[in-house]
């Protein structure tokens, strides 16, 4: 079973849910999960400096040899991905719509923008695919602020603090969850 983090209403209390305590607007199953379809792999905002940023919490592989090794991954899986980052929100967001049609599902590192965008949250739900919040570095054990995830409310599952090594088991929970709706 999943466990969610959740904000409470006070902002300063985490509340835990289940999947299954979500109402069922939040937990639809995907429109059309066609494992033909690549899986979209999205990146938020300064991914694109992995290597070089903070490499104390974020280590320093790139964000390209990231790319490589879910592609590899993905191949062994039977799957294409689509990866990709941005540092806009808009961006993102236009990206989780475009999924909705075009990818089987989405594997998510929106980074800072877990914590603030209510956009994504929105842009999720609507898109109706399964998707993995993915995070390198673990925000639970990390400032405050970094406690509160806008997408594990509507995430499938998260995975953070595993480094790139969360992308792969990302990828492999989506294959596992695609092969269970067959």
């Amino acid at each position: 079973m999943a466990i969610l983090f959740l904000p409470s209403p006070r902002f300063h209390d985490i509340w835990l849910f289940s999947l299954h305590d979500l109402p069922p607007q939040y937990n639809k199953p995907a429109m059309s999960d066609s494992p033909t379809s690549p899986v979209f792999v999205l990146n938020g905002p300064n991914l694109n400096q992995l290597g070089t940023r903070q490499p104390e919490i974020y280590g320093t592989q790139t964000l390209a040899e990231i790319e490589a090794m879910v592609s590899a991954q993905a191949s062994k899986l039977g799957l294409t991905v689509d990866f990709r980052q941005t540092n806009h929100e808009g961006v993102l967001i236009d990206w989780i719509q475009e999924a909705r049609h075009k990818a089987c599902g989405i594997i998510l590192n929106a980074a800072s923008l877990t914590h603030t965008s209510v956009g994504l949250f929105d842009a999720i739900v609507a898109a109706e695919k399964p998707l993995f919040e993915v995070h390198l570095s673990n925000p639970y054990a990390r400032e405050a602020f970094r406690h509160k995830s806008y997408v594990s409310a509507v995430a499938k599952g998260v995975i953070c603090g595993l480094g790139p090594q969360g992308y792969l088991h990302a990828l492999d929970a989506l294959a596992r969850h695609l092969n269970e709706k067959k």
